[in-house]
């Protein structure tokens, strides 16, 4: 069961973990063992509400929400599905839209080593925390890393869209749509026996959302820095901006979402503290999710695969560390020279296509860099559909 420390009440896989944590900064311990019991209030009541509709309708209500096709379109949704859009598009004070220009221009400058970052760094460190569990059960990334990848892609590429985190762009609307489906997932995975309430916490909880969002912004700047990236500090402070609206949008509550870089990096000190050591979900998701790159950029050949998987591996263990890709059964793959590598091709290689242009299409890290090319663009628009069963491969739409 658990358990009640501190006056507060603590999932057994945390409690380890946050008692260390705790020593170290009390108040920040406390309120991500807080937050691991918290879902999405206003998200979670309209999933409750929609879900009590066929899924075509509940599909429609939410698509005339956000294509805003006014009352008519409406007058038949729950009064839960009104608050909620209307939560999500109370622009907070501290929004400056202009503020996001300088972080979309470095986003643009450095896109292809900000999404190898992520997907070698920072994509990997969140699914080293309990998290990890939603997904393995749900099977979004383990049974269908290609498509999860070309979506993560995406939402990436449209919030560093110009515009594109305004009311009306793709990026904020890819972001609400992130916080609908992980609603429509914790209702699933709530009703389902192979979540355990009592040593998890809340499915996809507001804890898990605010140490990824830290992870998306302050470690990834970190990582894009140290496979080559260069930024000004105004960069750097408008790129947290644009992450830090993103995550509100998705519905992380204040009480979580960073202010600023020494905040997030602070969270994912201590909140990295209170999760328990990795478990083995951690470790197949990691690993299925290196192992989709390949197939993501449309690679066949066994040993082709391989060889690109190979090389993601060596970048991902230079970028978290050896304890870190130990811990996630990574193959002991040497890591000498391929982040000074990558970095030089980064650096000079345009000056080396040129002079050996077999090398730009052939190489392990001209195709790794290729994954910023694929996303996933649903024929039409966004869909709004959602997951009907909590088994990806079960499920009418994903």
């Amino acid at each position: 069961m658990s358990e009640r420390i501190q006056g507060l009440t603590i999932p057994t896989d945390y409690i380890e973990g946050y008692e260390k944590a705790r020593k170290i900064a009390p108040d920040i311990a406390d309120n991500y063992v807080a937050h691991s019991l918290i879902g999405d209030p206003l998200g979670d009541a309209m999933m409750e509400d929609l879900g009590q509709l066929p899924a075509e309708e509940a599909t429609r209500l939410i698509e005339a929400a956000m294509q805003q096709e006014g009352e008519e379109a409406l007058k038949d949704a729950p009064a839960s599905l009104r608050e909620f859009f209307k939560d999500a598009e109370a622009t907070p004070e501290w929004v400056d839209y202009n503020q996001f220009l300088p972080g979309v221009r470095m986003f643009h400058r450095h896109s292809p080593v900000v999404l190898a970052a992520f997907v070698a760094g920072t994509l990997i460190e969140g699914f080293a925390t309990n998290i990890a569990r939603s997904f393995f059960i749900t099977g979004r990334v383990r049974d269908q890393g290609v498509r999860r990848l070309g979506q993560n892609n995406r939402h990436i590429i449209e919030i560093f869209f110009p515009g594109g985190m305004q009311r009306h762009g793709d990026g904020w609307k890819l972001s609400v749509r992130i916080r609908i489906v992980h609603a429509q997932v914790r209702r699933l995975l709530k009703s389902s026996p192979d979540w355990d309430q009592e040593a998890w916490g809340e499915p996809i909880s507001a804890a898990h959302l605010g140490y990824a969002i830290a992870g998306f912004s302050a470690r990834l700047l970190n990582h894009m820095k140290t496979l080559g990236a260069t930024y000004t500090d105004e960069e750097y402070d408008s790129f947290m901006a644009v992450w830090r609206f993103s995550g509100h949008l998705m519905g992380i509550p204040d009480s979580i979402l960073f202010q600023n870089a020494d905040e997030a990096l602070k969270l994912l000190e201590i909140g990295g503290m209170c999760e328990p050591d990795t478990p083995l979900e951690s470790v197949v998701m990691a690993n299925a999710l290196i192992n989709s790159a390949p197939l993501l950029v449309g690679i066949t050949d066994a040993r082709d695969r391989q060889r690109l998987a190979n090389y993601v591996y060596r970048v991902s263990r230079g970028l978290i560390g050896n304890e870190a890709a130990d811990a996630l059964q990574y193959p002991k793959l040497s890591t000498v020279g391929v982040l000074w590598y990558f970095k030089m091709t980064q650096r000079y290689g345009s000056l080396l296509d040129r002079l050996l242009p077999i090398r730009s299409q052939n190489s392990d890290h001209a195709r790794f860099m290729s994954l910023l090319e694929v996303s996933i663009y649903d024929e039409g628009g966004i869909s709004y559909a959602l997951p009907d069963n909590v088994n990806a491969e079960r499920s009418s739409h994903y």
